[in-house]
């Protein structure tokens, strides 16, 4: 909690994500490229779904980046609204953008998959709906955050958002559990354990610890950018 602390203030974070960001991007290249060479290469096709499983190596960490980004996005709204925590604002405009990526790769993997899987690109489910309502809730935020003359009343006003969409999470999570759909049930975040197997379940893990690492670095190189961009702002007022 107290190195959280020396990171709320935004000087310190961005000599600090100076010196991680290197390692990081080193890291995230190198798991990417294991990951997409075990989901390409080395991982069989499925006996149900053929080569189209490998769409999923991409859909299914999307999808969780999608959810944990706007997870992190009310937490960062809380921190602000509550603590007035002065880097939660910084921060939650630069991970909007990027959940947003990660919800939109998620929509666009999932309507390719469903098209040999299902005989369309698109329907109704509520999985699927809940997915794009989390989409749309990404781009509320962008557009509050930055509708506003006065900034702080836009980091407020998307910050609220933020709370009040956090709800829809739970129901992407359990809407296949709560309704008749289309969409398949989970296989791996499920008590009993995953139902996927090894030769499937390992690079799909992989693959989600590379966009994981993708997701923090991409944050943290637009923190930074937003750091300076606040700062410029603040110098040209002052003049």
């Amino acid at each position: 909690m107290a190195s959280l602390h020396v990171l709320a203030n935004p000087a310190r974070f961005r000599r600090f994500s100076q010196k991680v960001l290197p390692v990081l991007s080193g890291a995230t290249a190198l798991v990417l490229a294991v990951g997409l060479y075990l989901a390409l290469v080395e991982s069989p096709p499925d006996y149900q779904q053929g080569e189209t499983v490998r769409i999923m190596f991409i859909h299914v960490p999307s999808a969780w980046l999608a959810m944990a980004g706007y997870a992190l996005l009310a937490g960062l709204g809380a921190a602000l609204l509550v603590w007035r925590h002065p880097l939660a604002a910084l921060m939650a405009r630069a991970a909007a953008p990027v959940g947003a990526v990660f919800a939109a790769v998620c929509l666009l993997t999932g309507s390719l998959w469903g098209r040999p899987m299902w005989g369309t690109y698109w329907v109704w489910d509520a999985r699927l709906t809940s997915m794009l309502l989390l989409f749309f809730l990404y781009l509320g935020h962008i557009a509050l955050s930055r509708a506003y003359d006065d900034a702080e009343r836009g980091d407020r006003a998307a910050a609220i958002l933020a709370l009040v969409g956090v709800i829809n999470l739970p129901v992407i999570k359990f809407s296949v559990d709560w309704w008749n759909t289309l969409h398949q049930p989970a296989s791996v975040m499920k008590l009993g354990g995953p139902s996927i197997h090894p030769a499937i379940l390992t690079p799909l893990m992989v693959m989600a610890a590379a966009l994981l690492l993708l997701f923090v670095v991409l944050v943290m190189v637009r923190t930074e950018t937003e750091i300076d961009r606040r700062r410029l702002d603040a110098a040209e007022r002052a003049q």
